[in-house]
């Protein structure tokens, strides 16, 4: 299993406002999956992160290209994998 970053800067303040019960629901949905390994937001208002497990990065587009965040235009987002190191 691999680690995945999934960057979700800010593009529409208000669209996240009113779309967050929507997204924290979706990422509840994750987890239950267990496919979130941490998720939290930047306390700058730039936006959140999501560390997600996975076999691909492919994987991972599709998880995030159907947070609500993502589809209603409120959060652009970024993969990357991490070398995660304990």
């Amino acid at each position: 299993m691999k680690y995945f970053v999934v960057w979700l800067p800010m593009l529409d303040e208000e669209k996240s406002r009113v779309f967050r019960p929507e997204h924290l629901a979706y990422l509840q949905q994750q987890r239950g999956q267990g496919r979130i390994f941490a998720n939290g937001r930047f306390t700058d208002g730039w936006g959140g992160m999501v560390i997600y497990q996975a076999e691909s990065q492919e994987e991972v587009a599709a998880w995030a290209e159907n947070d609500p965040y993502v589809i209603h235009g409120a959060r652009s987002y970024e993969i990357h994998e991490w070398d995660m190191v304990r």
